[in-house]
């Protein structure tokens, strides 16, 4: 994705990033280009509001409801083998 506008910081890497800087899991620096990013590029910034809609949704309905322990840890897991998974497809398919 991408708005055809050169940035500092490419499209792909922000959108990888946007759950992070959605929870605000780091520091101010990469928060400030995300947030320029987001000023210029209309397409990152829609997926980011789907996202941020999202996150508020699943907040809004499960908010309640204390995690498991190590679930986030998990997931962030099964997030890594899928993207390997996908990774390694891509390079058979080249």
């Amino acid at each position: 994705m991408s708005c055809g506008k050169p940035h500092e910081v490419d499209c792909t890497e922000i959108l990888e990033r946007v759950f992070l800087f959605l929870d605000r899991e780091m520091d101010e620096a990469d928060c400030s280009k995300i947030e320029q990013h987001l000023d210029e590029c209309a397409p990152c910034l829609q997926k980011y509001d789907l996202e941020e809609l999202v996150k508020a949704l699943v907040a809004r309905s499960c908010g309640c409801d204390k995690p498991p322990e190590g679930l986030r840890q998990k997931v962030l897991m099964r997030i890594r083998e899928v993207h390997v998974e996908i990774s390694e497809r891509s390079s058979e398919l080249s």
